[in-house]
């Protein structure tokens, strides 16, 4: 029987690690499962990829690097994203993740055409929510923490569009029967999100961004939260 591997495309600012940890731990809280049962890979630091059959889920995390540049180690889980899903071995990329699994199946990722994404958000689900295994559960209009200046700019023929709001048009995908792309950050936690906008302060102002409202509209976000916890029953149901 596989393991669920975390695949660790980066890593947080430094004093948000130092005081909330780093993206495997959140993503590893979010899912409830013992960390005996969960494999941690550091991609950016050239470690190397599980085979497929090893693998009874994927979860690829965000990252500070940028999709587009097509880093080496990047590169490398592009290539291996195919063989999960031919595989049908469950997957969810978050944020990094998200856009690497539309590039990985045809798809086109780049800088958002109006910038920054970031904040508590409100996400509108689509249509196709309502039979999808990850999404069916949650209402129509979710809470959900967003950090990302790179979206996916055109998703394959074969993507299904899952969710959107009035600033991103694809806040999540599937593909196939169990690959899911989220451009939001189902584990951050509201701490999480206000350190982000923090660390980010200097750059939001010089945007135009009002930093204060920023942190003040903050909110704890539960339903995106609970998809981190849905892909663990999916994974454990698939076994």
């Amino acid at each position: 029987m596989g393991k669920l591997y975390i695949i660790k495309a980066g890593t947080t600012f430094p004093e948000t690690a130092k005081k909330y940890g780093d993206f495997e731990d959140w993503t590893l809280k979010g899912l409830g499962l013992d960390p005996g049962h969960v494999s941690i890979v550091h991609a950016q630091q050239g470690e190397h990829l599980p085979l497929v059959h090893e693998c009874s889920g994927v979860i690829v995390t965000g990252s500070h690097d940028m999709v587009s540049d097509e880093l080496a180690w990047s590169e490398r889980i592009a290539d291996w994203i195919p063989e999960l899903i031919d595989a049908q071995v469950p997957f969810l990329g978050i944020c990094y993740g998200h856009q690497l699994l539309a590039k990985a199946i045809g798809g086109q990722v780049g800088y958002h055409p109006g910038g920054e994404e970031i904040g508590t958000v409100s996400i509108d689900l689509l249509p196709d929510c309502a039979t999808d295994p990850l999404f069916q559960k949650l209402p129509s209009r979710f809470q959900a923490q967003v950090t990302h200046e790179q979206t996916v700019l055109s998703l394959p023929a074969n993507a299904i569009r899952l969710a959107a709001n009035a600033f991103e048009d694809c806040h999540a995908f599937r593909i196939g029967e169990c690959a899911w792309g989220v451009q939001f950050h189902p584990e951050y936690d509201a701490d999480i999100m206000r350190s982000y906008i923090e660390a980010d302060a200097a750059e939001l102002k010089a945007l135009g961004q009002n930093v204060t409202e920023l942190c003040n509209h903050v909110r704890e976000t539960p339903e995106a939260a609970s998809l981190l916890l849905r892909f663990s029953e999916i994974v454990q149901l698939s076994r």
